[in-house]
């Protein structure tokens, strides 16, 4: 490895900054209808039961969707006349009880690389792009030469609508009546033409909403790119942070379509 990508990386592990990308969970989060909600007990409080010399523990249950609070889809998340990427018969690779067989999300390694931030709200002058707004290819290029960076091939690329601010309101987060923003269709064609490895947003479908997941089907089905949802770009947005280190690490759920990720990026 070349002496200055080593000074590189001693900077980030001793002196960079972390930004956390990843939203709380907690009881009463925004959920997409469609996906169960996060629940949460404290299963044994301290007291229950005491070891020797006097030590207690405390510990929880909670449940979860895959596709709830902040997550990476997995390519077998969506089909589209039957077909997973590559081709795949979905019915030939789906279990109720095993989930996927292929293009279950334990198929995807950890996500180590560069990050691009779109801040498209701010390109606007806005807190938050107004629902159901979207997102173009005019529009990303134009924030691109605002922020003076470039997307390269096997980037990671986050689009901030500036929704992560509606979090605690999960009625506006969810059932905006006019729906939530996102990139549309030719938007997701000029990303992925940039040869990028996956996306992300700060919304609950990445995707401008409603719609019937075409752009969705387009990333994940026909260009095996996988979407990053309801992320927190907002402390990357203020300090002005467009390009960074990105790490994922999904869970290893085997057969599951989704996993939750704790996103960071470092500078």
């Amino acid at each position: 490895m070349p002496a200055k990508a080593l000074d590189r990386i001693k900077h980030l592990l001793n002196q960079g900054i972390i930004y956390d990308l990843g939203q709380p969970y907690h009881v009463g989060m925004p959920h997409y209808a469609l996906h169960p909600p996060f629940a949460f007990t404290l299963a044994r409080k301290h007291g229950d039961y005491v070891y020797g010399d006097k030590v207690s523990a405390a510990a929880e249950i909670y449940t979860t969707g895959g596709h709830t609070g902040t997550h990476l889809d997995s390519l077998g998340h969506i089909s589209k006349d039957g077909r997973l990427f590559g081709g795949l018969e979905a019915s030939k690779v789906q279990d109720y009880s095993r989930g996927l067989k292929r293009r279950g999300i334990d198929e995807t390694a950890p996500i180590l690389g560069r990050g691009v931030l779109l801040d498209i709200a701010g390109l606007k002058g806005l807190e938050a792009l107004a629902g159901g707004y979207t997102v173009t290819p005019k529009d990303c290029r134009e924030a691109l030469a605002r922020q003076a960076v470039k997307i390269e091939e096997g980037d990671t690329v986050l689009i901030r609508t500036g929704w992560a601010q509606y979090w605690n309101q999960p009625e506006l987060f969810i059932t905006n009546p006019d729906g939530a923003p996102g990139p549309g269709l030719q938007a997701a064609r000029w990303l992925a033409s940039q040869g990028i490895r996956f996306v992300g947003s700060d919304t609950v479908a990445f995707e401008k909403m409603p719609s019937h997941l075409p752009v969705h089907a387009f990333l994940l089905v026909e260009k095996g790119i996988q979407i990053i949802e309801m992320l927190n770009l907002e402390s990357l947005a203020e300090d002005c942070i467009y390009e960074f280190v990105f790490t994922a690490l999904p869970l290893r759920i085997l057969g599951g379509t989704a996993s939750p990720v704790r996103p960071i990026a470092m500078v």
